[in-house]
């Protein structure tokens, strides 16, 4: 089955190129919004910009395929009386890429340029070199002072972004920064899509949802998942490449790009949900990894599944290397096999089917 066309590379990277950092995710749920709106009979949004597209609304069965939209940041935390910006973070940024990178600022004057400034090499004694910090780490946006950084519209608040933008390298990886996890609703947008080309008709609603502040305690499906009181979720994000330096795989695992999905098993999976995609995967020869979590997948399954008094829920993660880094990496082959594994799975579901160990 042919899975990505060239719209939907232009998609992909249209999504990846907007900012839509936690608590700002709006212009890029719009983005999404537009190209999903062919596909889907109608849309659910809420308070704090979670975005559904829904397939049969009139169904009573529910199921969700889920990712999230947000993306990490920083914001202005204080002003130097010189006009240096010093930062906290907006969900889990990383403060050792940050020296010598250049970021957006959003102010209401629009994008306001600036670098990450680090003292030169001559300026540092070797072997006693200070690593970067959040207490060291500062914005320069050319300012003489801090009144001219007023001037210019940035104050304590403003959120800044990396301003990185997508690339294909060897053909087949996709780079990018907010691949993590803006490519899950990329891949759920092209399932939603299958759907409506290969004109699939499904006994239950299909709620494919674009969740806003995941990267803070996944907030955004916490609050959607009590408005869509789904009967099954099948969330997507994105996990570690563990083949590459100075990653124990005793620890995280082995798990590696261009090997396929991966499923995980956690309490949050629901096992008679999870095998049922791993048969799936096995008879569509779908290749297929595996990942164990100790208490929690970290992920929005959580949410799902501790909701509504229980939600049958399970994760289909894509591999990538270099998380949260403005250099994500995935391979185009892992994206194509995630959307089949999960277009396959929902072709299996029947419309009031339980998942209850007791009733089935």
């Amino acid at each position: 089955m042919k899975v990505l066309n060239q719209k939907s590379i232009d998609f992909l990277e249209k999504y990846l190129n907007n900012s839509s950092p936690t608590g700002y995710e709006a212009n890029g749920q719009k983005i999404w919004m537009e190209y999903l709106k062919p596909y889907v009979d109608d849309f659910i949004t809420d308070v704090y910009g979670t975005v559904v597209g829904v397939i049969n609304p009139e169904a009573k069965y529910k199921v969700v395929i889920e990712g999230h939209s947000d993306e990490i940041s920083w914001y202005v935390n204080y002003i130097s009386d010189n006009g240096l910006i010093y930062v906290i973070r907006n969900g889990g940024s990383d403060h050792q890429i940050a020296p010598s990178k250049w970021v957006n600022i959003h102010t209401d004057k629009g994008f306001i340029k600036g670098v990450f400034g680090w003292p030169a090499i001559h300026t540092r004694k070797a072997g006693k070199e200070e690593p970067p910090k959040l207490d060291n780490i500062c914005i320069d946006i050319g300012a003489k002072d801090k009144k001219e950084v007023v001037k210019m519209g940035v104050h304590v608040g403003c959120v800044i972004t990396y301003p990185d933008t997508f690339q294909i390298l060897n053909k087949n990886k996709f780079i990018c920064r907010a691949i993590d996890n803006r490519v899950g609703g990329f891949m759920i947008a092209e399932v939603a899509r299958l759907i409506k080309e290969k004109k699939r008709k499904l006994p239950f609603g299909l709620y494919v949802t674009n969740s806003v502040q995941e990267e803070v305690g996944l907030r955004g499906a916490e609050m959607i998942t009590q408005t869509i009181k789904p009967d099954v979720a099948i969330v997507t994000d994105v996990c570690h490449d563990t083949t590459t330096p100075m990653i124990n795989q005793k620890e995280q695992g082995k798990t590696e790009i261009g090997k396929g999905p991966v499923i995980s098993y956690a309490p949050a999976i629901h096992n008679k949900l999870r095998e049922r995609i791993i048969s799936v995967a096995e008879k569509n020869k779908i290749p297929f990894q595996r990942l164990a979590s100790s208490r929690y997948t970290g992920t929005d399954t959580d949410a799902f599944a501790y909701s509504n008094g229980g939600v049958a829920s399970a994760l289909i993660s894509l591999p990538l290397r270099y998380m949260h880094t403005t250099v994500e990496m995935v391979h185009k082959k892992d994206i194509e096999n995630v959307i089949r594994l999960i277009y396959e799975t929902i072709q299996k579901i029947k419309s009031g089917e339980s998942f209850n160990y007791f009733k089935s």
